[in-house]
């Protein structure tokens, strides 16, 4: 069950972005719900999780999570934080490079899935909500006529799979490992929720309604929290 869910919010937004692909402010606004929603989901439920029992340097990891996902954005240019692309700009864009580096993301996503019983914990609701407006921008990209091209439907294929195989692989990794990925993912989290809600504001003026959309991905995650049973 799972796994269809990590794919279904891939090929939803993929599905969105390919009829919607030109309303960037609805992308950009779902992306900073999303924001909030995965910052929350990383201070009350991944962050207390790492650091709940006595492993050794785990905050290396929240701190290797930061710095991975600062090179993984070398290959995907943006795209986790919402950086639009149009064709002319995707010239600049290796595929292949586009490829490695969504995979790279969300392959480790799917590995402290490993082991999760319930269906719909806040640490996969949080990465099914971040899916969907990443995969709005990346078929939205990819588009062109309505139409995606070969290579289009092998990376979104790809981008599908990459955290069902993290899950599927980490099920032959030591349990004891699994806090360590965590910990990366949670910085790789971290990182990608500040980017969004930080960025900063045309003049530095107040947002309001970035405020309000980010308090809304908030009270969102604080709800899955709230009727998640630990």
């Amino acid at each position: 069950m799972i796994i269809i869910l990590l794919i279904l919010s891939v090929l939803i937004g993929v599905f969105l972005g390919k009829f919607f692909g030109d309303r960037e402010k609805f992308a950009k606004n779902l992306l900073i719900v999303s924001a909030g929603f995965l910052i929350t989901i990383c201070l009350n439920e991944v962050f207390p999780e790492v650091y709940s029992g006595e492993h050794h340097n785990i905050g290396l990891w929240v701190i290797g999570g930061v710095l991975l996902q600062m090179l993984l954005e070398n290959l995907t240019k943006g795209f986790e934080h919402g950086h639009f692309h149009d064709h002319s700009e995707g010239k600049n864009i290796l595929p292949v490079a586009l490829m490695v580096g969504l995979f790279i993301h969300a392959f480790l996503e799917g590995i402290p899935l490993a082991n999760e019983e319930v269906v719909l914990s806040p640490y996969l609701t949080g990465i099914l909500v971040h899916n969907i407006p990443i995969s709005f921008i990346l078929g939205a990209f990819l588009v062109k006529n309505k139409k995606f091209s070969a290579s289009a439907f092998l990376i979104i294929s790809i981008f599908a799979l990459a955290s069902p195989l993290g899950l599927l692989l980490g099920k032959y990794f030591n349990p004891n490992l699994e806090v360590y990925f965590l910990a990366l993912v949670g910085g790789i989290f971290l990182h990608i929720s500040s980017v969004i809600i930080f960025e900063s504001n045309k003049n530095h003026n107040v947002d309001w309604k970035k405020i309000g959309f980010v308090t809304l991905g908030v009270l969102l995650a604080m709800t899955s929290h709230l009727f998640h049973n630990h």
